[in-house]
């Protein structure tokens, strides 16, 4: 079957490789120059399938509400382009009981776990090389942050997520670069998790992509996706592209091609912030930054070990400008990594970066048909692009073929949102 992609950032990419690994013909498309170029391109990279969830929880419009008054805050309005998105709050607000989000929650983790399992097969069994590194550790700075944390335990010991609740001390020998003046009432250790490098993980699979045949054009806008029997692309230098299925991974630009099938999905671009610095080196030896990865579950800032490199990564800006980096996010990415690992980095050389994460309101995917006849649709993943790429890769790759899905897709189609 042939089947064109639109978009290659980390879903897309790996959207084209499981359909030409299925025996599909596979031509993608992106407005972009390389693969990985947006939001793919300088995220947290953790890939801890209990701790992805929706951000549509109880209690989170209280919390928001608080966080906009506060200087440090995890969540942000990027000033009056955010009253644009006045719809899509309401949505989040409503997503935000209690029953919709368990079913919510589940299902992204059921992804998550599928999506985790898939990444580290094809790791393996292509010896994939990129920046990995097994371990993850959730600091809690006070008594109440260690008491509200009890709850998400109960959840990972009913998935069977392998975790451990560990006390200061024991938290400061898995990472013994943490700053000892910093207040730590006790963490929790996710060994089996991990971060890696996404975008040098998506160099990799559109290699291996281009192996099995699959064609990429960059630097080609898609103009608009028509449906039918055949389906085709039309692009901005005027390339007709038919084929039997459309994927439509284009991220928070899906809209615009969308509305010419009369589909509107509630995506809004939530901007996530990141800096990534070299590791300070004294006599050749980089002084001990994170060994792997931590979460500061206050600021909801991760601080990974990318090679001989430190990331942060944080903060969630709605309606904000892609092309302008707000000050006081970057200012908390600093303040957690000096709090954390004081004069590991060589912030002088860092780079800032943001991304646009396209989410649903609602916290979870869109995977499977689209209701237009030879569309289909990989979007929404939100801040969990890296987690739960591959997994949805597998998915789609699977029910183009006309297989049954190797997950139950309960809250993961369209269908949801109708």
């Amino acid at each position: 079957m042939r089947v064109a992609v639109v978009g290659a950032g980390i879903v897309g990419v790996t959207t084209a490789y499981e359909l030409a690994l299925a025996g599909h013909e596979v031509v993608v498309f992106e407005r972009r120059a390389s693969v990985a170029a947006e939001g793919s391109f300088a995220n947290a990279g953790v890939v801890a399938p209990g701790y992805v969830t929706p951000w549509a929880a109880p209690g989170m419009p209280l919390k928001v509400l608080q966080h906009l008054l506060s200087r440090d805050a995890p969540v942000r309005l990027g000033g009056l382009n955010a009253l644009r998105q006045w719809p899509w709050m309401l949505r989040w607000w409503r997503a935000c009981r209690r029953s919709v989000h368990n079913n919510n929650r589940a299902a992204m983790h059921r992804l998550a776990v599928f999506s985790k399992a898939r990444l580290q097969e094809i790791t393996r069994t292509l010896d994939l090389d990129y920046e990995q590194v097994a371990g993850v550790l959730v600091l809690l700075r006070t008594a109440r942050e260690a008491a509200h944390a009890q709850a998400g335990l109960v959840l990972l010991r009913e998935w069977g997520v392998m975790h451990e609740f560990v006390d200061a001390a024991r938290a400061r020998l898995i990472e013994p670069g943490l700053n000892p003046a910093t207040a730590l009432q006790g963490a929790i250790h996710l060994p089996q998790d991990g971060v890696g490098n996404c975008r040098q993980f998506a160099h990799a699979i559109k290699a291996e992509a281009q192996r099995l045949g699959v064609r990429f054009h960059f630097d080609t806008v898609v103009r608009a996706v028509h449906a039918g029997a055949p389906a085709h692309v039309e692009t901005d230098d005027g390339r007709q592209g038919e084929c039997e299925a459309v994927v439509i991974c284009a991220g928070v630009q899906a809209n615009v091609l969308l509305r010419g099938l009369k589909l509107r999905l509630p995506l809004a671009p939530v901007h996530g912030y990141s800096v990534t610095a070299p590791l300070r080196a004294l006599d050749g030896l980089a002084l001990p930054g994170p060994r792997a990865a931590v979460m500061d579950e206050r600021y909801k800032i991760a601080i990974s070990r990318m090679g001989q490199r430190v990331r942060v990564a944080g903060s969630a800006e709605l309606g904000g400008n892609e092309e302008r980096l707000s000050e006081a996010p970057l200012r908390t990415l600093y303040r957690v990594l000096e709090d954390w690992f004081p004069g590991a980095a060589v912030t002088r050389e860092a780079q800032q970066w943001k991304g646009a994460r396209p989410m649903l309101p609602d916290g979870p995917p869109v995977l499977g048909e689209s209701g237009a006849q030879g569309v289909w649709l990989n979007l929404g993943h939100g801040s969990s692009g890296w987690a739960l790429s591959c997994g949805s890769a597998r998915v789609l790759a699977e029910r183009i073929s006309g297989r049954e899905s190797p997950i139950d897709l309960k809250d993961l189609t369209l269908a949801r949102l109708r």
